[in-house]
């Protein structure tokens, strides 16, 4: 009878502990790492977008058992007391209350959908009319441009001439090619010789801009091309969602009273 109350004593601590162990990593010096501490970490790192994996909790275990032994040190050498430490923890608690001050506001005033397609529908109308593909070749005196054309005249290759001689360093080695764009891109001069030409023609005298003088060829053009909505809309809801917070933070500067005088920056 004695032996049973014994084993049944001994079931019941390790039906206590049990739980409690698996409330902590380990124990430092005699003293408990609590396992919340290394969940707390691994929440941080997979909100920065880091999957969560053996390998990674296995790491931040480490991590915490580490801090925990250089806290340790640190707090015997009396560090936790010094006027500089103070100063940065205090500084450190001023980063994180107002950064959890502009998460709170963020999660409280969240862009919606319909506010995100006002802006994508602004953005859209602004975006509407031709795009240009056009190729260019940017040479710095006006009877070399003028050379050049007779040139291309003759059935020399834009693209060729382009490559050997424009000064546009960035499209002249792909044959002075310019992508999609619209006219406002360009510098009005250019942009108005552009917009004159038809598929495949040729300007017949050198257009004259700040950088130099272009021969410039339109390869063709198309309706403004627009990304669906679904495809940005989270890069507006983003954006928007940092715009909403700075305006909370100019609205707290303006309401705040002080004698303190901001800089125009």
């Amino acid at each position: 009878m004695k032996k049973f109350v014994i084993a049944a004593a001994v079931a019941a601590i390790g039906a206590v502990s049990l739980p409690a162990l698996a409330q902590n990593i380990a124990t430092v010096n005699g003293k408990a790492v609590p396992k919340a501490r290394a969940d707390l970490l691994i929440s941080q790192i997979a909100k920065s977008g880091q999957p969560r994996s053996p390998e990674m909790e296995t790491k931040v275990k480490d991590e915490v058992v580490l801090r925990e032994i250089f806290m340790q040190e640190a707090e015997k050498r009396g560090l936790a007391a010094t006027p500089d430490y103070k100063a940065q923890l205090e500084l450190a608690r001023q980063s994180l209350l107002i950064r959890e001050l502009f998460a709170d506001y963020a999660k409280k005033n969240p862009v919606t959908e319909a506010e995100a397609k006002v802006e994508y529908d602004k953005f859209k109308a602004q975006a509407s009319g031709t795009e240009y593909h056009a190729r260019h070749i940017l040479v710095e005196k006006e009877d070399d441009a003028k050379a050049l054309i007779k040139q291309l005249n003759g059935g020399a290759k834009f693209e060729d001439v382009a490559s050997k001689n424009s000064k546009d360093t960035g499209s002249a080695t792909n044959g002075g090619d310019l992508g999609w764009s619209a006219p406002d891109a360009f510098v009005p001069e250019f942009s108005q010789a552009m917009s004159k030409l038809k598929a495949g023609e040729m300007t017949q005298q050198p257009v004259k801009s700040q950088f130099g003088y272009h021969i410039i060829k339109l390869e063709e053009s198309r309706e403004a091309q627009f990304p669906a909505f679904d495809d940005v809309k989270g890069q507006i809801i983003q954006r928007m969602g940092q715009q909403k917070v700075s305006a909370f933070q100019e609205e707290l500067r303006n309401k705040a009273k002080t004698d303190y005088k901001f800089s125009a920056n």
